[in-house]
């Protein structure tokens, strides 16, 4: 046993006291993870049970919901999960009035604030992406209307409004240095949004979805595996992910804007795991690996080069596999579970998953721990050196 102790160096005592603290990882992911609950589907649970399958079995306590809906909000109550809820697209012109944005309040919000813990309400979803004029001017004015019935409420400490992009609103993205917002949209409409959630201290919320951006030559990179990754000239960083790249784009632009100092949320990012025949890495394997390795990003106060040291409040897509969604074969395929809420696959969210993988963690840093001191004790004066 000495001989074999007599081959450790300092620098792998190092190593194995550093793998014994990372054994806690998982401690530090509950209350940083969130989920989408899509309902376009017409084979999903109640959502009482639902709400009761969070709570209960995973550790997700999260959820941002499409719409405003009773039966989902009273089905939260509570649970303590924090919940978004959504202005629906085709409401936003009517909630530039201001009567509209209280009798709003009043009907979809107000009834639950004593029971379910909702923290934020998002006006629409890609308002900008859907080019529809209308819609786009009146985002502003529905935000602020909206925030002044919350006032009138004294709901305004307690919920925050923004509103979701999808990475559509850059016109550069590449390199993540480079990063730039919409020509017309950046002064218009993206600077009065940041103008509002800095002044009401609200998130600035985006969509990054590495699976639509990546190919057959950046799946690796897409999916946080090892590869040649992305070198930025402008600010000689390096990029070891695709999700890193687009998160400092956004952050660019906004930096050009004046804004760097607004909270990101990712509202929005997740993989499928079925697809067409023609998509590259669509898979439940691969599907497992992005939501692993973005829920161990996110939560490690790694952040990204242009973000240090920060975590990312995330919210993976979907809950569910939703089979009335329209479009390719993955827009069906992106949840977590089916319908009688079996895993598709595990990432390690089911509370019994953690638990195991928890004694495993404890008792694998008590071993390494061991050994590490074993050493020291040993070969303490040699180590010195």
């Amino acid at each position: 046993m000495e001989n074999a102790l007599a081959t450790f160096s300092a620098s792998t005592v190092t190593t194995i006291l550093l793998l014994a603290a990372s054994t806690l990882f998982i401690q530090g992911v509950e209350g940083s993870i969130g989920v989408n609950y899509g309902t376009l589907a017409n084979n999903l649970p109640p959502p009482a049970q639902v709400a009761h399958f969070l709570l209960e079995s995973t550790i997700i306590n999260r959820v941002r919901l499409f719409d405003a809906s009773t039966e989902i909000l009273r089905a939260f109550a509570h649970t303590g999960i924090a919940v978004t809820v959504t202005v629906t697209n085709d409401q936003i012109p009517h909630l530039t009035n201001i009567g509209f944005a209280q009798e709003w309040l009043k009907s979809n919000v107000q009834p639950h604030v004593r029971t379910t813990n909702i923290v934020r309400i998002l006006v629409g979803n890609e308002v900008i992406s859907t080019a529809n004029k209308l819609l786009i001017a009146s985002l502003v004015p529905a935000m602020q209307a909206l925030h002044a019935a919350l006032v009138d409420a004294s709901l305004d400490s307690r919920i925050k409004i923004s509103t979701p992009h999808s990475l559509g609103i850059l016109s550069s993205s590449s390199p993540p240095s480079g990063g730039k917002f919409r020509q017309g949209y950046d002064t218009h409409v993206l600077k009065p949004v940041l103008s509002f959630l800095r002044a009401t201290n609200s998130p600035f919320m985006i969509n990054p979805y590495p699976f639509f951006g990546s190919s057959p030559e950046t799946l690796d990179y897409a999916l946080f595996r090892t590869s040649s990754g992305v070198f930025d000239e402008n600010t000689k960083l390096s990029y070891t992910n695709m999700l890193d790249a687009q998160l400092d784009a956004v952050f660019s632009a906004m930096k050009l804007l004046g804004f760097s100092d607004i909270e990101i949320v990712i509202s929005e990012t997740g993989w499928p795991s079925l697809g067409d025949s023609s998509q590259v890495g669509v898979d439940a394997e691969s599907a497992a690996q992005y939501n692993r390795n973005l829920m161990q990003h996110v939560t490690s106060g790694a952040g990204t080069p242009l973000m240090p040291n920060r975590t990312f409040e995330t919210y993976i897509f979907a809950l569910f596999n939703e089979d009335l969604k329209p479009g390719p074969t993955c827009e069906r395929n992106f949840g977590l579970f089916l319908p009688d809420m079996t895993p598709v696959y595990d990432i390690g969210i089911l509370r019994s998953t953690v638990a195991a993988a928890s004694k495993f963690h404890h008792a694998t840093y008590i071993s390494v721990l061991t050994i590490g001191l074993l050493i020291i004790s040993n070969h303490g004066d040699n180590m010195l050196c």
